[in-house]
């Protein structure tokens, strides 16, 4: 971790938390622009990327945030997974690395329809570039077609040993067909075909229904007591 010593680590306000109710969180922050080896050193110890702002969570006795990364070499879907894969034959997927005029109209609607409720609600072409772009890393957008349909978006972030799901937004009238599940799946088959041994999915919450999904993909590491455990998925 030589490369981040020079690096200005800050302590945001409390606030509350986004993910579990009559809680508080803290954030450390990252207050320099970071390369991109740096910022995988940053990922190696429980950071995450949201727009240009580097965070971690810091919340006192609180420990529910894990960082997740799937080891992508050993990585074999399970039966769930396998029919997902099936049930979505039919999509094409391929990457861009610049941002196309059918990714905000797909983003406003996956807000609006699953998100209404929540501090990104609702959503806007502001929002979007300030939450997903960053003037600082390299950015894949692994796109899902439907015929001729953008039915995903998979914004993932690409450093020298790993890719790193930064978010992923759908159709929200195809429930049927659990298109951020496979938008994951072809995450890691991405890192794989390109040689790289992990994806990093952000964070579990145990207490929060909603990110349980991420330690479906196995097998799998969660950072935990300032290191990486091994999780079965």
């Amino acid at each position: 971790m030589s490369n981040l010593h020079q690096i200005r680590i800050g302590l945001s306000q409390t606030f509350p938390c986004s993910y579990i109710d009559n809680r508080n969180e803290t954030l450390l922050l990252c207050c320099d622009p970071v390369n991109t080896s740096q910022f995988e050193q940053l990922l190696q110890v429980g950071f995450r990327r949201s727009g240009d702002q580097i965070y971690r969570p810091h919340c006192g006795n609180c420990k529910a945030c894990k960082s997740v990364r799937v080891l992508v070499e050993q990585y074999v879907p399970s039966r769930s997974q396998r029919r997902v894969i099936n049930r979505n034959r039919d999509i094409r997927w391929q990457t861009s690395d610049t941002v196309k005029p059918e990714y905000r109209p797909l983003y406003h609607s996956y807000i609006s329809g699953r998100h209404s409720d929540g501090s990104m609600y609702p959503p806007s072409d502001k929002q979007f570039d300030q939450f997903l772009l960053s003037s600082q890393h390299s950015i894949l957008f692994l796109e899902g077609w439907l015929n001729n349909r953008l039915v995903a978006v998979a914004v993932t972030d690409v450093l020298p040993d790993s890719l790193s799901a930064t978010y992923t937004f759908y159709a929200d009238d195809l429930n049927e067909r659990s298109l951020g599940k496979r938008a994951i799946i072809a995450q890691i088959e991405l890192a794989r075909a390109i040689k790289k041994h992990y994806l990093y999915l952000g964070y579990q919450i145990d207490e929060c229904g909603k990110m349980a999904y991420k330690t479906e993909f196995g097998p799998a590491e969660l950072y935990k007591q300032d290191r990486w455990l091994p999780f079965s998925g």
